[in-house]
């Protein structure tokens, strides 16, 4: 077991996820310096909770010589500035999704830090609950035989009214699109992960179904249901709340997902199912260690997350034993234990086991295509 106690690092944005890093890395051992946030105050209540240094800014943690890596979890727009300054300080990077808002800006990321040396990471963490590695594992072994159909959805319901708001509702912080980038997303990444197929042409419709919003005087974070009903400022939006997306894999494959933020008591749920010659295998979010398996001439049956029963690819990112629950943050603190791996063996492998500013450099080539799709109202390529 590779020990990480020698690595220190920091974490910028203090909201939902920015803890969620911070648990995380304590976790694996990974001694976390610090944090900072969009404000003193919010940086402090975070520091204080969780017994940490609180830097006054971005500046001061990038020059402290006691952070190694970076972990950014800030709103979308800040991702680019933020990203291209850890790289130019030597610090390797683990970055929220999206990496850019702007394709130009995440090509011009990964030229970066692929010419570094340095380890960078994008955090599509979903790949890493072990029974999507235990689909993956099935998949490409050829228990589904010839893959035929990748159909599914992420559904969640925390915009669903008028008077929901967070920062991702404005375009300047969020960028162009929404629920697909900001959910849509994980989903479109992680069945490529699971297939092996690369998604080649699209063909999108996405709806903004409440155009008018209340946004509250102060900030709202993520999942922040406090300040429902707060708000008294009127704000147009014209960010996607819903997408269905038509997909064409390279190989012949077809797919499609829906994408939703306003899908009634749907808290978190990410579903797939992958449809082949001789089997199928689906999944979802909210039900995460039950892998389900379809057959045609025998029983379907519902495997559940067990070491001893499970691929050697998929028992490597679980630890706890059949009946003790891993969830959401369990997802995370396996995606680190890779990226420190890396970082330990003195910097990213040829073929990395975790997802990288590649990887979020092409969810932001498809998410072009998704909005040019929807429009233009036709089939659009997925440029290389």
């Amino acid at each position: 077991m590779v020990s990480f106690g020698e690595f220190g690092a920091a974490v910028v944005g203090t909201g939902f996820i920015g803890a969620v890093h911070v648990d995380a890395l304590r976790r694996l051992g990974i001694e976390v310096s610090g944090v900072v946030g969009s404000s003193g105050e919010r940086a402090e209540r975070l520091a204080t909770s969780a017994r940490l240094r609180a830097y006054a800014s971005f500046e001061e943690l990038l020059a402290d010589k006691a952070v190694d890596v970076v972990h950014l979890a800030t709103p979308n727009e800040l991702h680019h500035p933020q990203a291209k300054q850890a790289l130019a300080a030597g610090k390797h990077v683990v970055c929220e999704k999206p990496l850019a808002t702007r394709l130009e800006h995440s090509a011009e990321l990964l030229e970066l830090a692929e010419s570094s040396g340095l380890v960078h990471a994008v955090d599509f963490n979903l790949r890493f609950y072990p029974q999507c590695h235990q689909a993956r594992a099935l998949v490409r072994g050829g228990d589904v035989g010839e893959t035929w159909n990748v159909h599914g959805g992420y559904l969640q319901d925390w915009l669903l009214r008028p008077s929901d708001w967070n920062w991702r509702l404005d375009p300047a912080l969020g960028g162009e699109l929404r629920a697909v980038a900001d959910i849509g997303s994980h989903w479109l990444d992680l069945v490529q992960f699971v297939t092996g197929l690369e998604i080649v042409e699209v063909h999108a419709d996405l709806a903004t179904t409440i155009p008018v919003r209340q946004r509250p005087t102060g900030s709202v974070g993520t999942f922040d249901r406090s300040a429902v009903g707060a708000g008294d400022n009127d704000v147009p939006v014209v960010s996607d709340d819903l997408a269905n997306v038509l997909l064409r894999f390279r190989g012949g494959a077809r797919g499609s997902v829906v994408i939703s933020q306003v899908s009634a008591g749907r808290k978190n749920s990410l579903r797939y199912e992958i449809d082949g010659s001789e089997g199928a295998v689906a999944w979802d979010s909210e039900r995460p260690e039950e892998l389900w398996l379809g057959r045609r001439d025998e029983a379907n049956a519902v495997l559940l997350r067990n070491p001893a029963l499970l691929e050697s690819s998929a028992a490597a990112r679980t630890t706890l034993p059949a009946g003790h629950a891993e969830g959401f943050a369990e997802t995370l603190r396996e995606l680190f234990r890779a990226v420190y791996t890396s970082i330990a063996a003195g910097g990213p492998p040829g073929e990395p086991d975790y997802p990288t500013f590649r990887d979020g450099h092409a969810a932001n080539v498809l998410g072009e295509a998704i909005a040019r799709s929807s429009r233009e109202g036709r089939w659009v390529p997925v440029s290389a």
